[in-house]
């Protein structure tokens, strides 16, 4: 297994390697034009394994856990007399009470009985409605409520209702006629049984097969998940009126009035016929039905604050089965995550204090202006499209606001309240203070300073609506970011990240929106058809992919961030040759600036995954898994050919007509 922590290097030498790659986990037995991904990093796959306690092991989770290592030396010397009410009191009083299993055990069901009993005491939909509204019952009703951006006014927060309700990853784990499937399903029915048995239920057979057979009826109104990221057609402003002419006898002021939403003078209805079959199924299924639905769901969210035998029992389904983990995770990095779930910012601000040195926030803000210049340049280029929408694409790219380590402001937890020894508790009043905080902000204009990742989260995203791009802290560190490395590290590593976050403004969904994050179309007719010419080859491409026997990538579902590997890549090449000023590339090592370039890249994506995992994220995911997140993009590039002499007989090797390049 990969080193969990790396010492840090003296001031001005690169942390990894002499520049920033490790060279040694190359395989030189294979041909970069044969496997690209094996040939940068086949050494690192054959030598390192996945830990038991997780499903895959790769640079993502290399950094996650070295934060998580962090994380924990941090909360576990915050002082015992902090301040009743500050974060420091909230931060330690939350971590032990998850860690005080002794309490949890001895507790048993009693702090979760009155959610229990009042799913008990319902005689009617009116009833299982407004249990599904309570802010305090963490169980997700099939049509879901959520405050969100309003996609064409993005100065205002709405309610959006969509569609939800399954307890297996996705509709066609449901729906498809497939053994490993059929298995998954039959082990879903047994996990249920076991949950309601280890609850006193009784006939939990028979309800564990009832409940089974409603999510299927619910899966069935489901739309595809890949159509569920068209965003024009997940848009669809309605009155409250209209919803009950939408799904008539529904009992939406018992669901909506709990929850404060009820005084709304709209809506956004995402799946349209999907909630109007859900509305409809609803009233259908007997309540005892939903009784029986909404008392498994509490004790499977609500396991890990419980005795150990539902934790257990919850882990051996959804990790073992589903995902192919053989060892549950400690108890403190499990509480890390409900710190991180529950008081992410207060966890965030202690964590940049000690963590992230405010040179690499100017270093990458240096970076993402050479990539926003790259990709002026390239837009300027283009052939297939016209000046007026090259003009409102410039526009967009020049509007981009990047937020880099962590917020400006940090959120408010003062209305939250941490009790010691109460783990159950604090997890329901945590959920409580999230909704209620998102309800309280429908009437104020949207908070453009939010960030909707923690600090020290490994990983990045662009939002549409506010038209950003953000950074969190942990990611940018080695092997994505490092200020000592070699340029063409960098680029390669997170300026790809970058150019893969900007491309998001520009891939299928996100060039939907303006330059204000207005969902709106600002395209001229002709560049909107051969941009999709353009993306339709490339999500050819990627329905061939094989990730298991039989289980190919659906090419429209991680169409979007395919998109954005490809731009993102090609983005962060042309800012390295940018940065160059027109002067040759050292060659280190025997290898050039553009070979030192693409193995960045590719070493940047190292992973292991468990099959069972690997299959969930296909069916599930819109990224693709790691290795066709650089075979698939690299191939599509001229300047891979180049550096790594990539001939006609090569296994990767596409003829450049079949080459994809849009941005």
């Amino acid at each position: 297994m990969e080193a969990q922590t790396r010492p840090r290097s003296p001031a001005g030498a690169a942390q990894i390697g002499a520049w920033g790659i490790e060279l040694s986990q190359r395989d030189m037995r294979v041909k970069p034009g044969d496997d690209f991904y094996r040939y940068a990093i086949g050494n690192w796959l054959d030598t390192n394994e996945i830990p038991p306690d997780r499903t895959s092991w790769s640079t993502f989770a290399v950094l996650a856990n070295q934060a998580e290592q962090q994380l924990k030396e941090i909360v576990e010397s915050l002082p015992a007399d902090a301040p009743p009410g500050s974060n420091a009191q909230k931060v330690r009083d939350l971590y032990r009470a998850y860690l005080d299993t002794e309490t949890i055990e001895r507790l048993g069901l009693t702090p979760v009985q009155p959610l229990l009993d009042a799913i008990a005491a319902a005689r009617t939909h009116e009833d299982i409605a407004r249990l599904f509204g309570r802010p305090d019952m963490p169980v997700r009703s099939p049509i879901r409520q959520v405050v969100t951006i309003d996609q064409k006014n993005p100065d205002r927060y709405i309610v959006a209702l969509t569609q939800g309700g399954l307890g297996l990853p996705e509709r066609e784990y449901y729906l498809k006629d497939d053994p490993s499937l059929a298995q998954i399903r039959e082990k879903y029915v047994a996990h249920i049984e076991r949950m309601l048995t280890l609850a006193g239920v009784p006939d939990a057979a028979a309800q564990a097969k009832s409940i089974l057979e409603l999510e299927t009826q619910i899966a069935r109104r489901h739309w595809p998940i890949a159509k569920r990221r068209e965003r024009e057609l997940t848009y669809n402003l309605r009155t409250r009126d209209d919803l009950d002419t939408l799904a008539p006898g529904y009992p939406w002021h018992a669901q909506l009035a709990p929850a404060g939403t009820d005084t709304q003078r709209e809506y956004v209805v995402r799946e349209l016929d999907a909630i109007e079959g859900l509305g409809k199924l609803f009233l259908q299924t007997p309540v005892e039905q939903w009784r029986s639905y909404m008392t498994y769901h509490l004790l499977a969210v609500c396991a890990e604050v419980l005795p150990k035998a539902f934790d257990d029992e919850r882990f051996d389904f959804y990790g073992r089965t589903l995902n192919g983990q053989p060892q549950q995770r400690e108890r403190w990095k499990r509480a890390i995550d409900a710190l991180d779930t529950g008081l992410g910012e207060a966890l965030g601000q202690l964590y940049v204090a000690r963590h992230f040195p405010p040179e690499s926030k100017a270093k990458m803000l240096e970076l993402v202006e050479n990539l926003r210049a790259a990709y002026a340049q390239r837009v300027k280029s283009l052939t297939w499209m016209s000046e007026p929408t090259k003009q409102a694409a410039l526009e967009k790219l020049a509007t981009f606001r990047p937020k880099i380590g962590y917020p400006d402001k940090w959120r408010d937890y003062s209305a939250l309240e941490i009790r010691p020894g109460d783990a159950f508790g604090n997890f329901v009043r945590a959920s409580v203070f999230d909704w209620q905080r998102d309800v309280s902000r429908l009437d104020e204009p949207t908070d453009r300073d939010e960030w909707g990742m923690t600090p020290q989260t490994v990983n990045a995203y662009y939002n549409p609506t506010f038209n950003e791009i953000v950074f969190p802290a942990a990611i940018l560190q080695p092997p994505y970011f490092d200020p000592n490395a070699d340029p063409a590290v960098n680029y390669g590593a997170i300026g790809g990240v970058i150019g893969h976050e900007m491309g998001h403004g520009f891939d299928d969904q996100g060039a939907k929106s303006d330059a204000r994050g207005v969902l709106r179309t600002w395209w001229a007719p002709e560049d909107e058809a051969a941009f999709k010419k353009l993306v339709d080859r490339l999500a050819l491409q990627y329905d061939a992919y094989e990730a298991l026997p039989g289980l190919r990538l659906n090419g429209r579902l991680t169409l979007g961030e395919n998109i954005g590997d490809l731009g993102g890549l090609e983005v962060a090449y042309e800012a390295y040759k940018l940065s160059l000023k027109g002067k040759p590339a050292p060659v280190l090592d025997g290898l050039t600036g553009d070979q030192r370039f693409f193995l960045s890249w590719a070493q940047a994506w190292r992973s292991l995954m468990r099959d069972e995992r690997l299959r969930t994220l296909v069916m599930s995911d819109p990224h693709s898994p790691p290795p066709f997140r650089v075979n698939g993009v690299v191939r599509n590039m001229d300047e891979w050919y180049a550096a790594f002499d990539v001939k006609p007989g090569d296994r990767l090797y596409l003829p450049p007509e079949e080459r994809v390049s849009i941005w």
